[in-house]
């Protein structure tokens, strides 16, 4: 923290002052929010947080804006998909305050999420020998096959 007191703040009006505060505290904010997201993302960080600046009535920098890139892609299957999508959802989301970017990230995360369990649940019906990866295509097939036991049965297991 900046002493208002330093070189640079004595010969400074209340109004220059008050603007120094408020970029000391924006600056702090930034780095903190930013912080947030390095301290969860772990290996998903690629590099660490770059900022944007603005000089203050003393001719010092003040981050005013911040980024942390991190790997938003999904996993080579689904079973790596699933976690890393909840490890992006809560490194988008690690900051007190997330800003709008970082809530669009964790809701890409949370579909990427979705559609891997979706995967999941097809490949694992699949291979519980159904064979055609959707009950529903198979009452279908029975109706057009005109099996009407096949219908009711499937009804009795979508319903």
């Amino acid at each position: 923290m900046r002493d208002e007191t330093s070189a640079g703040t004595q010969d400074l009006t209340a109004e220059q002052l008050r603007q120094v505060r408020q970029l000391q505290s924006t600056d702090r904010s930034v780095r903190a929010h930013e912080q947030a997201h390095l301290a969860v993302g772990g290996d998903l960080v690629r590099g660490g947080a770059t900022f944007s600046y603005a000089t203050g009535p003393d001719d010092r920098r003040y981050a005013v804006a911040g980024e942390v890139s991190i790997d938003v892609s999904p996993g080579r299957t689904p079973e790596e998909t699933i976690p890393k999508a909840q490890h992006i959802k809560a490194t988008a989301l690690a900051p007190a305050d997330p800003s709008p970017q970082d809530r669009s990230v964790a809701a890409r995360a949370a579909q990427m999420e979705v559609d891997a369990r979706r995967a999941l649940a097809v490949a694992e019906q699949a291979e519980s020998g159904n064979g055609n990866g959707d009950v529903r295509t198979g009452m279908y097939r029975g109706v057009e096959n005109g099996d009407a036991n096949t219908l009711g049965e499937n009804l009795d297991v979508v319903a």
